[in-house]
């Protein structure tokens, strides 16, 4: 049963890839209520999680996987709803927004509109509209800290440890990044993303003054992870992560922040611990 002490988890989208791991990975080794989303067949997506965590987790009352579309305000509006009404006065601990698509362009001859409207608003306005509806389940600064005992009882030792504090991620993308771009091309998606960079500065900043040290905003940068958004690029990249291994690194430079880092709040961090700069 979901507690204030305990807060809950949310991932959005959550169906497959890098969303459906980190999920598995929050009910293998956390006691959270974890919230997953999908655009569709959202009991496949619940029972295709359950099936993926060992049954002594619970894994089937502790996950709900609730249907919304990012680039659907109403859609976004209905989730805050059904949150509210599940979780009532229980506080959002952990947030992950990691909605994209890639729209490949190497000549500004290839730019569509249609094509890049649609990545701006999967890529950058779906986030916002995230934020927008979900910021006022994350605690405020009187709120009481996170307990910081909701590992799982296993007798491993699990690989991060939840702070007290509720974190709120974004998933950019280093090809975001305005000063490391040397190559070009990728005009909507490097557009897209680099918006990210600066919602979570500017969210995080809004989060100081509400929630001060209760609460921070970073954005995130996965690298290359062995999904199908990537297929196309394994071959041209040093790493190739598997998706429950990054989920797991990505989770622990979420838990060390700001621990082992000065001020790391409202910055990007890629999987390796590394500062993405804008």
């Amino acid at each position: 049963m979901a507690s204030a002490r305990a807060g809950f988890a949310l991932i959005t989208p959550a169906s497959r890839g890098i969303g459906f791991a980190l999920a598995r990975q929050l009910l293998v080794h956390t006691d959270l209520p974890v919230c997953a989303t999908a655009r569709k067949e959202c009991g496949t997506v619940h029972d295709k999680l359950v099936k993926s965590v060992d049954s002594k987790r619970d894994a089937a009352k502790r996950v709900m996987v609730l249907e919304a579309d990012v680039t659907n305000e109403s859609s976004i509006s209905a989730l805050a709803s059904q949150l509210r009404q599940q979780y009532k006065d229980i506080p959002l601990r952990l947030a992950l927004t990691i909605p994209g698509i890639l729209r490949v362009e190497k000549s500004p001859s290839q730019l569509d509109y249609e094509n890049a409207l649609e990545c701006f608003k999967v890529n950058s306005l779906g986030p916002l509209l995230l934020m927008k509806h979900l910021n006022t389940f994350l605690p405020t600064k009187s709120a009481q800290p996170f307990s910081t005992n909701s590992s799982s009882p296993s007798s491993e030792e699990p690989p991060f440890e939840l702070p007290s504090h509720a974190i709120y991620a974004m998933m950019a993308a280093r090809v975001g990044s305005i000063s490391d771009n040397s190559l070009g091309g990728w005009y909507s998606y490097r557009a897209s993303k680099s918006a990210v960079f600066q919602l979570a500065k500017t969210f995080d900043l809004y989060l100081r003054t509400r929630s001060a040290d209760k609460a921070l905003a970073v954005a995130l940068h996965p690298g290359t992870v062995r999904t199908d958004f990537t297929r196309d690029y394994w071959e041209l990249s040093k790493h190739v992560l598997e998706p429950d291994d990054v989920a797991v690194k990505l989770l622990q430079v979420l838990c060390g922040i700001p621990k082992g880092m000065k001020d790391g709040r409202g910055r990007c961090w890629d999987w390796k611990v590394d500062e993405v700069l804008p």
